[in-house]
Parts: C-alpha cells; structure tokens; sequence
C-alpha cells in the first residue's frame, strides 16, 4: 500500500493546529481523531487505518469532535475519517508489524532500538527533556553541544518562514551551545545513562584547541557517553577556530578528530557543515583523523525576515541581526545532496553516517537511508511538534521495510546511490514522458496552460470546457504542469522515444 503520494495528505486537512491535549478526542466516544489526524500529517495513513473502529462511527453522527475543534468548523474530521474507510483502508493490504524488530540497527557496533535520534540542539538539553523523549521512544539523543566556553544567549533567537498551512518551511536559530557547565552535563550523562542504559548517548562537543577537543571526549566516555559527536559546523560560534570555521579547513578537521580519538575509547564522529562546495575534503580529512562515522548535516548559514520598516532581518535582537543557521524541511533537498556524495565516496565505506536536514516524516527519513545514512537526527521537527512525532517515524518505516521484504534498516541502506549522478549529464536524453489529464480531478482551474505558457513550452491549451488539451508537437515532457496542477489531476502518461538518426 505504500505509495509515492499518499492518498491523504496535509492540504486535506490544512487547518489542523495538531492540538495538545486535543479536545476533538475529548469530545469523541469512538475514537482519537486527533491521533488520526496527527498519522495523516504525517504521512501514516495505514497506520491512522490501523486505528480505525471495525465500522465506521462517523456515518450517523453529528460531528462534536468539529464543534470543540480549536478552529470549529475549519477541519472536516468526519469526511476525513469517511476518506480513511473509503479510500485508504481497502488498499491496505499489509497488517502493521507486531514489533519493531526491523527497526533495529547500531552506531558503530552499539546496538539502537530505532534509527532515530534526536540531533544536538535544546530538544536535547537537560536530563529531563532527554528523559520525556527517551520515554516516548526515541533510541537516543546527540546532546546540546558540550564546551568550557561560557554561553550567553539572544532573546529572540529564532524566526521562520511559514507555509501555507501555518507550519515552519524553513527555520533559522542563532543559537549557540549548552548553557551548562561541563559538570553539570556530566552529571546529566550520568543520571540518563543509570536509568536509561539501553538508550545512547551521543556527546556533541566543542573545543578551543587540541588539549580540550581530547579532554571534553574523554570527560563524556568516563560520564557514560556511548560515542562522541565533534562538532566541526555551528555556524553560530563566530570566534576563529570554532563552529564552522573549523569544518571548512580539512587540516584543522582531521587535526582535531585525532586529538579527540586519542583521548577516548568510544567512537567518534564528525559533524561537518554544508558551508562548503565539497563535504568530502572534511570528511576524509575526519577519517584520516581517526573518525568511525561523519554526522550530516549542520544549519545552512542565513539571513531572513527583513523588516522593510526597520531594515532589520529576524530575528531582532534590540535592533540588531546575524547570520543564522537554516533548517527544517526546505532544507532536506541540500542534505540529501551531501550524505548522497558522502554515500558515493569509497574513502568513507564502512563509516557511519549519521543524516539529519529537514526529516518530518518517515519518507524523509528513508531518503536520507537511501542514500546511504545508517541512523537519522532530528531537531526541527520536534521543537515544532514535539517528541510524539516519534511514533510515526518509527511505524512508517517500519511497516515499508515490511512490505518491500527488508529484513533490517541495513537492507536499504545505499539502494538509491547507483541511479544518483553528480552531473546531469549522465541523464537519458532520448525520450519524452507526456503528461496525461485525469478529467475526473481536473477543476478546470487553468493553473497548467498559465504555467506552460509562461514558463514552459507553449503546449497546453484550454477548451470551451475549461479543460486543458496538450499539443504534443510542442510538449517536451517538462512535467512543470504536473507540479502545479493544484487538484493533483495530471499525471506521466504516454513515453516516446526519439528515433536515432543515421
């Protein structure tokens, strides 16, 4: 049942705050519409089905999870539970897994109960928060960058860009690191580590020079951390030397991996920036260091928000800005293109990659696997939604390794690479694809022939029907009308192939 679109999606359900403590589910004596609806956005609407009562309750009712919605009258939960029992449930052919033994991988040797991880950032700050999502079933946490620096921050300190549906696109921070002395993050290593013991600790750290970067890692090892995270890419740490500074001077990369391996016995890993044309110098200078894995990627250095009043960017901070790190889920397309070249590299075969840019859902998980990422990190998503969104990570993939026969996370690992190209020359160049329009769908809004007509090839047009027709002497099989086709009523049809010429 697994699709590349799922049936139901997030405009179908756009006014959905994916409330706490919601009181639609209050209010229904059937079910947790509010977990269904939580599954739907993110992308588990099997696992939404799996959920579902074995008849429909929502045929004879009068609706009063819609009445106490937050935005009463502005989500159309029953017809979406209608949707769930008409147009999902008869394709869900594969039962959900009764366990979540697929799921299970490691980090350089160290057993994980899931692939996922919460990265280094607030969401994994103090004990008590690593506990809640410890508690909610994430496998691990990377834990907010450990230094001896002392840390004072903004206020604001993050801004957004906001879709359509209110959520984040796009998210920058000028954030720095943990607030907390190195002992007070020991300690908290310590406690996690006693009443955790299967969950892993990945300690992020940041050091001054050589002597720090070695005694940080040993201090982590000694405190109960399972491997260490070098942090070679905040671009919020300015100073020479440190945060991303680093991560652009392979010299300095490979320097201060072998400084910190010397000082420890648990695995290493480097995590890089993306400010950078190649991430592979970085990343084979980390491996020469010593390193047994590279984690990717960090925050894309930013600027957003411009006030036109003000002439000040966001956020700020009494009439000032910075260059900020990005991310969130605009983001994803930058970092899949970097664990793909680090996935490529045969210098780094055998390492671990650890991947994290813009992952929501379950399907941006399984890009980043598929690319040749062993374990996933995630921060924006959580600090927008929360640890729950767990739940769907871990029964998403979990149910497509069972459909396609995996056996394990491994299984998948890398399976995209063959077919990624570095250059767009080693396209096919041969053919076109034509697209093809499903008149039951199609609204006859007209929104292809405008973007064919002024940003493609001409080759759409519209009939006193208000339905598009394609000239296929001017189509070149663009697909830009499939894109922007607002009711999904466009579709690949028909392939030809050029005839070679003699």
């Amino acid at each position: 049942m697994i699709q590349n679109t799922p049936i139901l999606q997030r405009r179908d359900m756009i006014h959905c705050a994916l409330c706490y403590d919601a009181p639609c589910s209050a209010s229904c004596p059937h079910m947790n519409p509010a977990e269904l609806l939580k599954d739907i956005w993110f992308d588990d609407e099997q696992g939404a089905c799996a959920r579902l009562p074995q008849e429909n309750p929502c045929t004879n009712c009068d609706a009063p999870c819609e009445q106490a919605c937050v935005r009463s009258g502005q989500v159309d939960i029953r017809k979406l539970v209608c949707r769930l029992y008409k147009e999902v449930l008869p394709q869900c052919e594969t039962p959900l897994p009764d366990n979540e033994d697929r799921l299970r991988t490691e980090l350089c040797g160290i057993p994980l109960e899931n692939p996922f991880l919460l990265s280094s950032s607030v969401v994994a700050s103090t004990y008590d928060m690593c506990a809640r999502a410890f508690e909610a079933g994430w496998a691990g946490a990377a834990f907010k960058t450990i230094c001896s620096f002392e840390i004072h921050e903004a206020s604001p300190r993050f801004s957004a860009i906001i879709g359509a549906d209110g959520s984040m696109i796009g998210f920058k921070n000028v954030e720095q690191l943990s607030d907390h002395s190195v002992q007070e993050n020991m300690e908290i290593f310590r406690r996690l580590k006693e009443n955790y013991p299967k969950k892993f600790i990945l300690a992020s750290i940041m050091g001054k020079d050589e002597e720090e970067w070695g005694t940080l890692a040993h201090l982590c090892e000694e405190n109960g951390a399972d491997a260490v995270e070098l942090n070679f890419s905040c671009p919020n740490m300015m100073d020479e030397g440190l945060g991303s500074d680093i991560g652009q001077v392979p010299e300095l990369v490979e320097r201060f991996t072998r400084a910190a391996k010397k000082a420890c016995k648990i695995p290493v890993l480097a995590k890089l920036t993306p400010n950078v044309e190649s991430m592979a110098p970085a990343a084979e200078a980390a491996v020469r260091g010593g390193a047994d894995g590279i984690a990717a990627i960090n925050t894309i250095k930013s600027i957003m928000g411009i006030n036109l009043h003000t002439y000040v960017s966001a956020p700020s901070v009494r009439g000032m800005s910075a260059v900020g790190g990005y991310s969130g889920n605009a983001v994803k397309p930058i970092a899949l293109r970097f664990i793909g070249e680090l996935g490529h590299d045969p210098l780094l075969y055998g390492k671990h990659i650890s991947g994290m840019g813009g992952v929501e859902t379950w399907r941006d998980a399984l890009e980043f696997i598929l690319l040749g990422a062993d374990s996933i990190q995630v921060t924006t998503a959580v600090m927008q939604y929360g640890y729950r969104i767990i739940d769907e990570l871990k029964e998403g993939l979990n149910l497509y390794l069972t459909e396609k026969g995996f056996r394990n996370v491994a299984e998948a690992k890398g399976l995209v690479l063959e077919a990624v190209s570095e250059s767009s020359d080693a396209l096919p160049r041969d053919s076109i694809l034509y697209p093809t329009f499903h008149r039951e769908k199609c609204i006859g809004c007209g929104r292809c022939v405008i973007s064919c007509m002024d940003g493609g090839h001409q080759a759409i047009s519209m009939n006193q029907k208000r339905q598009p027709v394609l000239d296929a002497k001017k189509c070149v099989g663009c697909h830009l009308c499939v894109l922007v086709c607002p009711s999904r009523a466009i579709r690949a049809g028909r392939k030809r192939v050029h005839k070679k010429k003699d």
